[in-house]
C-alpha cells in the first residue's frame, strides 16, 4: 500500500480524536448557558455567544450569552456581534488523478488542512483510482486473542488463494504478516508471570505470550513462505474485549521492517 494512501487513512482516523465529542454525544442535548465564551462554544455544536457589551439584559449573567444564533438574535444581540465558528476544510494540494502515464496519482487531493469545531460533523471528499497494473504490498495483522483461534486456521490456508485473486487485478504483488493481542500491562493483560507466558484460560493448552505487535514476514512475494511463516503461529490472549488494533496499525505504518515499497513518484 503506498505510503500516502495509508497516511490519509490514518488521519481519517484519527479526525474524532483531534475533534473532541462525537456528532452523536454531541446532539444528545440542546445548547445550555454558559459562563464564558470558550466553554459555550465546545458544550455544543449549535452554540454560539454575544460577545456584545450591552448585552445580556439587566439581571442576567453572562450565561445568557451562550445560546443557538436564532435566540441570541430574538433576544437583541447584533448579528456582527455573534460568535459562531464553523469547522472548514481547505485543500492545499489536488493534482488530478493519472492512473497510468507519467506521474501515477492515485488519491486526491493529497494534502488539506481542516480547522474543526468540537462536537461538529465535517465531511471529506476524496477520490481514488486505481493505477493501472500497480504494485500491491498487503499486509495481513492478525488479532491473536484467544477468540480469534479458529480463524487463525483459515489464514494459514490464504497464501496461495490472496496472491492468486491479488494478481489477477496486478502482476505485482506482496503479502507480509504481522499480529497482535494488547499493551502488556495491566488492565489489558493479567500480570501474573506464568499467565504472561502462558494466557490461555484453559489448562494444558499451551499459548504463546501477548505482545502489542510481532512483526512475522515482511512482505514477499512467495505464498509457500506465508503459509510456513503463518503456521508456526499459536494463539494468544488478554482480558479486556477489546484489543490493541489501532496500536499495531501505528507500528506497521512506522516500521522499515515491513518491507514496504516507496513507490517514489505514486501516490
Amino acid at each position: 500500500m503506498p505510503r500516502d494512501v495509508l497516511r490519509v487513512g490514518l488521519a481519517l482516523a484519527l479526525l474524532r480524536l483531534v475533534a473532541g465529542t462525537s456528532p452523536q454525544e454531541a446532539g444528545a442535548g440542546a445548547c445550555q448557558p454558559q459562563a464564558s465564551c470558550q466553554d459555550c462554544i465546545r458544550s455544543h455544536p449549535s452554540c454560539a455567544w454575544c460577545k456584545d457589551l450591552g448585552f445580556p439584559q439587566a439581571g442576567e449573567g453572562d450565561g445568557a450569552r451562550c445560546a443557538t444564533r436564532d435566540v441570541l438574535l430574538r433576544r437583541g444581540c447584533p448579528p456582527g456581534e455573534v460568535v459562531e465558528p464553523d469547522s472548514e476544510t481547505r485543500v492545499l494540494e489536488d493534482e488530478p488523478l493519472s492512473p497510468s502515464h507519467g506521474r501515477i496519482t492515485q488519491l486526491a487531493p493529497q494534502r488539506i488542512a481542516l480547522r474543526l469545531r468540537p462536537g461538529a460533523a465535517q465531511r471529506l471528499q476524496v477520490r481514488f483510482r486505481r493505477a493501472e497494473g500497480f504494485p500491491v504490498d498487503l499486509y495481513y495483522l492478525m488479532d491473536m486473542s484467544y477468540s480469534m483461534r479458529d480463524d487463525l486456521a483459515n489464514v494459514r490456508r490464504l497464501g496461495s488463494a490472496l496472491l492468486d485473486t491479488l494478481r489477477r487485478a496486478t502482476p505485482s504483488v506482496r503479502i507480509g504478516f504481522g499480529s497482535f493481542v494488547d499493551k502488556t500491562v495491566l488492565p489489558y493483560v493479567s500480570t501474573v508471570p506464568a499467565k504472561l507466558q502462558n494466557p490461555c484460560p484453559e489448562r494444558g493448552e499451551q499459548c504463546a505470550p501477548p505482545a502489542s505487535f510481532h512483526h512475522v514476514l515482511p512482505l514477499t512475494a512467495n505464498a509457500s513462505e506465508f503459509e510456513r511463516r503463518v503456521g508456526h503461529q499459536r494463539i494468544s490472549g488478554n482480558l479486556d474485549a477489546p484489543e490493541g488494533g489501532f496500536d499495531a496499525i501505528m507500528q506497521v505504518a512506522v516500521c522499515e521492517c515491513v518491507g514496504a515499497r516507496a513507490n517514489e513518484g505514486a501516490r
